[in-house]
């Protein structure tokens, strides 16, 4: 069974940062796309960004240019680089791992950004 633990949430002030860290366990299990979405009360769950393989990043218009994603392959891990945040950058930030065939998704962790 696979697992994705994330850490790296809290509260932070607006302005500044934070990094979140995944990591997938299950030895057998290759991602070929992870990333992470997030979650706002009483908002729908909205893509932040996701990284192939080959490491190409694909961001959702709300981080470009705040967020940066990477991914450690041999460690089947995700991480998200979180700048300039902002109050509305506060919610519920989840891992995703996939293949062609299944997709994982960690609990989340909570992030949230004061005024």
């Amino acid at each position: 069974q696979v697992q994705l633990v994330e850490s790296g949430g809290g509260l932070v002030q607006a302005g500044g940062s934070l990094n979140l860290s995944c990591v997938a366990s299950g030895s057998s299990f290759r991602p070929t796309i992870m990333g992470w979405y997030r979650q706002a009360p009483l908002k729908h769950r909205e893509l932040v960004a996701k990284m192939g393989l080959d490491d190409s990043a694909t961001y959702a218009d709300i981080a470009k240019g705040r967020f940066s994603i990477s991914r450690d392959n041999a460690r089947n891990s995700v991480y998200l680089r979180m700048n300039s945040l902002k109050p509305e950058d506060t919610a519920v930030y989840t891992c995703f791992a996939e293949t062609t065939l299944i997709h994982y998704a960690g609990q989340g962790t909570q992030v949230t950004v004061s005024s």
